[in-house]
């Protein structure tokens, strides 16, 4: 049985066609590849980084971008969960200003059909972004977050956070998140309960 040919796209074609679209869809070296929409455990794991560091990142003039900014790197357009831009936002394309240059953190919510891409090629082709020095990764399923920090050397430096009393430094951008923060209010186990100090959680 022949199998049918891959289509490809110049990134103009791409980007036509995207800002026309109903759902998104990433841009990689030609080829066009549909994102499912999030559930709810990710979209409020969402909300609740941002709102945190939103409010600590405002006035020392960083801004925070939630899903719907695309971020071009190369021969790719990719949408983060959250990014981050301390400074002035670089913004190219067609006078619409809809793409991002410079992210200084990218925060990207893990789920089952997405891990393999955020922690592989999504990763190698953000970290090819001169201004990045901080990429997070989330888990929706357990209280889990890891946090790769650029070296001198533009290694990465990956430190693991499973614990709810703990708190996560972000020293590049000047901030802080707790594991409380991050979850609160997320449901593990088919049952709602508090993050917050005094509540108890449950988990699978």
């Amino acid at each position: 049985m022949a199998t049918a040919a891959k289509q490809f796209y110049t990134p103009e074609q791409y980007l036509e066609m995207e800002r026309a679209a109903v759902h998104k869809s990433e841009y990689i070296a030609g080829e066009i590849f549909a994102m499912a929409g999030a559930s709810e455990r990710h979209a409020l794991i969402t909300s609740n980084i941002s709102i945190t560091i939103g409010g600590q990142l405002k006035p020392k003039g960083c801004k925070t971008y939630i899903t719907d900014l695309r971020v071009n790197v190369g021969a790719a357009y990719l949408y983060p969960d959250i990014a981050v831009v301390c400074g002035k936002a670089e913004l190219i394309d067609d006078g619409q200003l809809d793409n991002l240059l410079n992210p200084n953190m990218v925060v990207e919510v893990l789920s089952k059909t997405t891990e393999a891409y955020d922690r592989g090629e999504k990763f190698a082709r953000y970290g090819k972004i001169a201004s990045l020095t901080t990429y997070v990764l989330v888990s929706q399923d357990q209280p889990k977050v890891e946090v790769f920090t650029r070296q001198p050397d533009n290694s990465w430096r990956l430190k693991t956070f499973t614990d709810l009393i703990d708190e996560i430094e972000l020293p590049y951008i000047d901030c802080r998140l707790t594991m409380t923060d991050i979850y609160d209010e997320v449901e593990f186990g088919g049952i709602r309960e508090s993050a917050r100090p005094g509540d108890i959680s449950i988990y699978p």
